[in-house]
């Protein structure tokens, strides 16, 4: 299978790249710049994994110039997608109370968050095989209104809302045999996640991966699930 996947050079979106290729998969990179490419490649390096297996690209999601320019760089090469994966993301204005919360951080998780994704399927649809095709929106449970709390304000509206795109490509895409689904990874001892939490960001990919491989028999009303396949309430 060939897999895009956004933000892959660190946390989750490192370990959904290296569990790709671990299985024999292609994985597309798009990551932000120089340096997130360079740490990309170090990483599969120190890990022993196939290069000839990636393609690096250098497309910040916050830009749709550039990804409209990976994307037809992909189509001149015929290339084809099984799986998007939209993995980057930004954490910031944390337990900042209302008042004193700043809208640069707003808008920064909005274009992360949800217009990045917007972007990247925008762009990259055209180049998704229908057949056993998925999208696969990496969200949180922060995104839930029924589970919902106060604080994370620029976090758990974009997740909230990118779990309703997800929704809306489920619709539109599902008859064509598009899965689209939107993911809470679990609470990982990532840069976001800290280190008290209890599951690795390996652990969260190797079942994600299941997912994108038809491995897990999702049984959900709506788009959201966790890691492992079972509904999330909305």
């Amino acid at each position: 299978m060939n897999v895009l996947i956004t933000g892959a050079n660190r946390g989750l979106g490192y370990e959904l790249a290296a569990e790709s290729i671990s299985r024999g998969h292609h994985v597309v990179a798009l990551v932000r710049n120089e340096a997130a490419s360079e740490q990309l490649s170090a990483s599969l390096q120190a890990g022993g994994l196939n290069e000839q297996q990636i393609t690096i690209m250098l497309a910040d999601v916050r830009d749709e110039a550039a990804i409209e320019k990976a994307a037809e760089q992909l189509k001149q090469e015929g290339m084809r997608l099984n799986c998007i994966i939209n993995s980057a993301a930004v954490l910031v204005g944390r337990q900042t109370a209302i008042e004193d919360l700043d809208m640069n951080d707003m808008q920064l998780s909005f274009d992360v968050n949800l217009f990045g994704p917007i972007r990247v399927v925008k762009h990259m649809l055209e180049l998704l095989d229908a057949k056993d095709g998925s999208i696969l929106n990496i969200s949180s449970e922060a995104g839930s209104i029924h589970n919902a709390y106060a604080g994370d304000y620029p976090y758990s509206l974009s997740k909230c809302a990118l779990n309703l795109l997800s929704e809306q490509l489920n619709r539109m895409l599902s008859a064509k045999g598009i899965d689209v689904w939107s993911i809470h990874p679990g609470w990982m001892r990532t840069d976001m996640g800290g280190s008290a939490a209890p599951l690795s960001p390996q652990q969260s990919a190797v079942s994600i991966i299941d997912i994108m491989e038809r491995k897990v028999t999702v049984d959900s009303s709506f788009s959201f699930i966790d890691y492992r396949g079972a509904a999330m309430d909305i």
